[in-house]
């Protein structure tokens, strides 16, 4: 039996898209290669909901994350971000370490700050250069759900707005230009489907000029020299990883054959089954009810149990791979990506090896999570 992937990253990979990784390598100054880049952009593009320029890293998604702070924020820059878990933490440290001056707008993990507080800070300090938002906080399976309105206000400040949509982005709302985003950033083994590797970037107009006329002093991770290669020659200005940009290509196709509100329906329903099967154990949710995630269901665990026992019993038992807490919250709970091509399999076996493992390990749950899950997947 293989494994079932249910991490917040990588997930499931489709054979299709798994297979495209073995077409031939080709020359990346080649006219093949600028007719596959040209049409990864555009298929980008429409997943991005946006027509603003891409950029495609080979990278994880920390390495795209790190390029819109390198390329955008500068010596003194204040820059507002709200932070309530680790990759919110980490991103304040960068934007910190780069020479910015992080504003953070602190609230519990699980929680989410309300939208009042982004308005005190930008009344308060008025010479904003940008706010950073990590829309899906992985490590607490939380949520922001007024990403519009924080649009909006950056509009109305004249700031800089970024997205680190690494988690989230093919697996929940995301209107790039609609929410006047100016960099968001993904990464291709979450919710789009598809091997680590690829990290695509989607920056504004706005956002160009200032890139273009402040060059950041680096060579990688340069997006001036990324938008250089394509305008001029449709290339990458250094190697792609050029399996996984076939890779990558067809998990697009994927997406748009299943269309993307379809797509996202789908996650909503598969989040909704979860937490209705999963809380039919006794089991709740951390995050609060206005912030939970619908691609990465964080879980509390029930008194006395053993995080490692219990995940490595779900893999080597039942071949399904959950994972665990970051941090403070090692031990505490466990962490299932409910994203890519998740659909009503994933979800009933899963809960299934769950509700198993425990009963394995002596724990009395109550039975009926599958029935109660089922009833959200109809």
């Amino acid at each position: 039996m293989e494994y079932l992937v249910m991490l917040p990253g990588p997930t499931n990979v489709p054979n299709r898209v798994m297979n495209a990784m073995l077409a031939p390598v080709i020359n990346h100054r080649s006219e093949d290669f600028r007719v596959l880049y040209r049409s990864i952009i555009e298929k980008t593009q429409k997943l991005f909901q946006t027509q603003s320029d891409v950029i495609l890293l080979s990278s994880s998604g920390t390495g795209a994350v790190e390029s819109s702070v390198v390329n955008l924020i500068r010596k003194g820059d204040k820059v507002v971000i709200p932070v309530n878990g680790e990759f919110s933490t980490r991103l304040a440290d960068l934007i910190d370490s780069w020479g910015g001056q992080s504003i953070r707008i602190e609230s519990p993990y699980g929680e989410n700050p309300s939208y009042d507080e982004f308005e005190e800070v930008f009344d308060e300090h008025k010479d904003i250069k940008a706010l950073y938002v990590v829309y899906n906080e992985t490590s607490t399976g939380t949520t922001i759900r007024y990403m519009d309105k924080l649009g909006d206000l950056c509009g109305r400040k004249n700031a800089f707005y970024i997205a680190d949509s690494v988690s989230i982005l093919g697996g929940d709302e995301l209107p790039v230009d609609k929410w006047n985003i100016d960099i968001c950033v993904t990464a291709s083994q979450k919710a789009i489907a598809a091997p680590p590797g690829v990290s695509p970037i989607s920056v504004s107009p706005k956002a160009k000029k200032y890139i273009q006329e402040n060059p950041a002093p680096i060579l990688y991770f340069n997006l001036k020299r990324y938008f250089k290669y394509y305008s001029e020659h449709f290339e990458t200005p250094f190697t792609p990883a050029l399996p996984l940009c076939y890779a990558y290509d067809e998990a697009l196709n994927l997406i748009f054959e299943e269309g993307l509100e379809n797509r996202i329906k789908r996650h909503r329903k598969c989040a909704d089954a979860f937490y209705e099967g999963l809380g039919a154990m006794g089991l709740t949710p951390y995050a609060k009810p206005d912030a939970r995630s619908n691609v990465v269901i964080a879980v509390n665990y029930l008194e006395g149990v053993d995080d490692k026992k219990f995940r490595d019993l779900l893999s080597n038992e039942f071949k399904v791979l959950v994972a665990g807490g970051f941090g403070n919250l090692k031990g505490r709970v466990f962490r299932i990506g409910s994203m890519g091509e998740v659909n009503k399999y994933h979800v009933v076996r899963t809960l299934s090896a769950i509700e198993s493992a425990f009963r394995m390990m002596g724990i009395d749950v109550p039975s009926g999570s599958i029935n109660k899950a089922i009833s959200k997947l109809n």
